[in-house]
């Protein structure tokens, strides 16, 4: 008898990791988005940067350390008990967030911007464990609707950080309200991961390399053996890329673009999240719990054509700098609703597209090297997330708005599109020609 996903939302194997994870996305981004809230609508100037730039300046940092620690995290992962590192991991979160309310209280953008760094290295540790523990946790027909529910969870934990962050910090009193909110949040993750049953460790024996550079190269290299993991590899920090460049925009898009005020910028980060969350869940029916590829294609395609779409959306916004609008103005423009519908798909299909290659990465990676492999792939992601922090950096130094950043983007997707879908069809194909073959 066949299970839906949410199944596994019962079982003690599996619901408190999802839980010590959902929490860890949540009190991320409600720290990160207090920040650039008060940054984009106070007016905040450090190290000389106005808040447009320093709110990319602010993603670069965050991840920034996925890069440099990504690679010892997988090898931690491998050599230790993963449920072990993952308890020390959110203990030392509910320390960061108590460096995060000192921060928000000295109102100091800089102390802010280190106790960023430091969360973003907190997660690099983390990334090897949550998508490398799942596998020790779930079986094969249960792989699929696991990374989903994950994926799921993380984006829609994010949706409530971004929206608590951007609403909280500009109540009175916000400071207190956040403080409180990301160090209880802090322990409640924490003590999720008490939940977590012990896994064996993949390599006990592995020689930790503290050469990050070094190491960096050799995992990516390890990854590189099997062409279908390098593959997917690529593919998901081209999704990376691409959501980076979207989820940086949209407080400018908001902002500059559409006129809109707090609450529109929580309306759409909340579009935006809900569909890679739905996505996602889709991705399981799709594929009806087997490890497939076929959603990837469909998924690449979709979101480039409603990131064109949302270009030309664009056009039909008049801001206003000096009356920005609200929720229910927005929402009574045909403009708004367009722009929804754009966002949403993009993000819809970009669920559909993420899913199948993590579960690929997890199925086909050896147990005693599966940390590393993810590791591989946060390192790739991270550098394909500072690239688009440099490239969004780069482009608003030439005045190039929102829109047409976002286009550029869709445009540059298009031959990824093509290739993947030409790639997932040949492998169809092949494996139809070896069914059909008669026997000699």
């Amino acid at each position: 008898m066949k299970h839906s996903q949410f199944h596994l939302l019962k079982l003690k194997r599996f619901a408190p990791a999802f839980l010590a994870q959902a929490f860890g996305a949540f009190n991320d981004n409600l720290f990160k988005q207090a920040m650039i809230t008060l940054i984009t609508y106070s007016g905040i100037i450090a190290f000389g940067l106005e808040s447009e730039k320093l709110v990319t300046v602010a993603a670069g940092i965050f991840i920034l350390p996925f890069f440099l620690f990504s690679a010892l995290a997988g090898q931690l992962a491998d050599k230790y008990d993963k449920t072990k590192l993952m308890r020390i991991i959110k203990v030392w979160e509910i320390i960061l967030m108590i460096l995060a309310s000192v921060g928000f209280f000295m109102e100091s953008a800089g102390f802010l911007l280190g106790v960023l760094f430091l969360m973003g290295a907190q997660s690099a540790f983390f990334g090897p464990i949550k998508y490398g523990i799942l596998p020790n946790l779930l079986a094969e027909e249960e792989l699929i609707g696991g990374n989903a529910l994950v994926e799921a969870a993380t984006f829609l934990a994010i949706l409530a950080g971004i929206i608590a962050g951007t609403l909280l910090i500009r109540l009175d009193g916000g400071v207190w309200v956040v403080s409180i909110a990301i160090i209880a949040v802090a322990i409640m993750g924490a003590l999720a991961s008490f939940g977590v049953p012990p896994t064996k460790p993949g390599e006990p024996s592995l020689k930790i390399n503290l050469n990050f550079a070094a190491e960096a190269f050799h995992i990516v290299g390890m990854a590189r053996r099997d062409l279908v993991t390098f593959r997917s590899v690529i593919g998901i920090s081209w999704f990376w890329l691409l959501g980076s460049v979207f989820l940086i925009l949209l407080p400018v898009y908001a902002r500059d673009v559409i006129g809109g005020n707090e609450q529109v910028l929580a309306f759409l980060l909340t579009i935006f999240t809900v569909g890679i969350g739905f996505g996602s869940l889709f991705c399981n029916k799709i594929t009806k719990g087997q490890v497939s590829d076929i959603p990837v294609p469909f998924g690449a395609l979709g979101m480039t054509a409603f990131g064109i779409d949302l270009y030309f959306a664009s056009q039909g916004f008049t801001p206003d700098p000096t009356n920005l609008m609200g929720f229910a103005t927005f929402i009574s423009d045909p403009a708004g609703w367009r722009a929804m519908i754009d966002l949403l798909g993009i993000a819809g299909f970009g669920g559909i597209y993420i899913v199948p290659l993590y579960t690929m990465i997890q199925k086909r990676s050896r147990a005693e090297e599966r940390a590393r492999m993810i590791a591989a792939n946060n390192i790739l992601n991270a550098l394909a997330m500072v690239i688009a922090s440099g490239m969004i950096f780069a482009l608003q130094s030439l005045a190039w708005t929102a829109p047409a950043i976002f286009l550029t983007v869709a445009l540059i997707n298009m031959p990824v599109a093509v290739y993947i879908t030409h790639v997932v069809i040949g492998k169809l194909v092949n494996a139809l020609l070896k069914r059909t073959r008669p026997l000699s």
